[in-house]
């Protein structure tokens, strides 16, 4: 060994790993796929080992590289545990903020938290992807993932964020014409806007209804898309029975746009910020779990 190896040498090695290439690396980090290579290079140049093993389709850790891998995922979290502790005592949060969050919740809410938030504590930055799949934010190397929904894998921290149900909804046009289901089991007769979306299951929709009756009904229609949003305005054009949050339908039920179908049932799906770690090692993410708690708490 030359050289004692830098913490930022080893915080671009554990992203090249984790996303097994150097380009996308590098638009992680924002920094250029030129400056990645060279700090790996004076990495191994440090250990005296070659980490990573190079193709033209991608890049493997090799088994020393798996070994360092471990090692400074321990050095830098324990390097940004002495960094919080010594830099304030209110713990002011620094750095980049990776999160991320489905298509129109992230949009239409998640997105105006994160700008106050930003706007609250200037030391830090936030980088917010909304995408319409799943995401493990451990592997997928995001700090914070912003969902809906109950069902969270058991090797990640879920922190709720605020109650939320989903509730089935329909233009009053499209009742007039096809009838109100009476029970869970009518919908399979009517037209259903199928959402394919993060954690829904394609053409399934589980509910809850009176004294904790379950109903697990397969639903149809003409249409369906991987969009909430799309569904929503489809629902308003009366095309068929909608599936979605409160919150994102509350104005229209309000304002008789959409009326409730079968209001003694929903689906249980309340908001949740889940990590790859507990947020109390983390100030910045600690900060921001608590920040959306009480921005979902409040008047919007």
């Amino acid at each position: 060994m030359s050289a004692t190896p830098s913490q930022d040498d080893l915080r671009v090695f554990t992203v090249v790993a984790r996303r097994a290439s150097f380009s996308a690396a590098a638009q992680e980090l924002g920094a250029s796929p030129a400056y990645v290579s060279k700090r790996i290079r004076v990495l191994e140049q440090a250990l005296g080992t070659p980490l990573l093993s190079r193709t033209t389709r991608r890049v493997t850790v090799t088994e020393a590289g798996e070994a360092v891998y471990r090692h400074a995922l321990e050095v830098l979290e324990a390097m940004d545990q002495l960094v919080q502790a010594a830099g304030s005592s209110r713990r002011e949060p620094r750095g980049l903020l990776r999160v991320c969050s489905s298509l129109g919740f992230g949009r239409r809410v998640v997105a105006p938290a994160l700008s106050a938030l930003v706007e609250r504590h200037p030391g830090l930055s936030v980088r917010f992807e909304v995408v319409d799949r799943l995401v493990d934010p451990a592997a997928e190397g995001f700090d914070l993932d912003v969902r809906i929904g109950d069902e969270i894998a058991p090797h990640l921290v879920a922190h709720r964020l605020q109650p939320n149900h989903r509730l089935l909804c329909a233009a009053p046009a499209y009742l007039a014409r096809a009838g109100q289901p009476r029970t869970p089991q009518d919908l399979a007769q009517h037209d259903c806007l199928v959402i394919k979306e993060r954690d829904h299951p394609f053409g399934v929709w589980r509910l809850q209804g009176p004294g904790g009756a379950t109903a697990s009904v397969k639903v149809t229609g003409p249409l369906s898309t991987n969009h909430g949003e799309v569904a929503l305005q489809w629902a308003l054009e009366g095309r068929g029975v909608v599936l979605r949050s409160r919150w994102d339908v509350a104005d229209e039920l309000s304002a008789g746009r959409l009326q409730l179908v079968l209001p003694a049932w929903q689906q249980p799906a309340a908001v949740w910020a889940v990590t790859p770690q507990r947020p109390t090692q983390s100030a910045k993410v600690q900060v921001a779990v608590q920040f959306l708690q009480q921005w979902l708490a409040g008047p919007r």
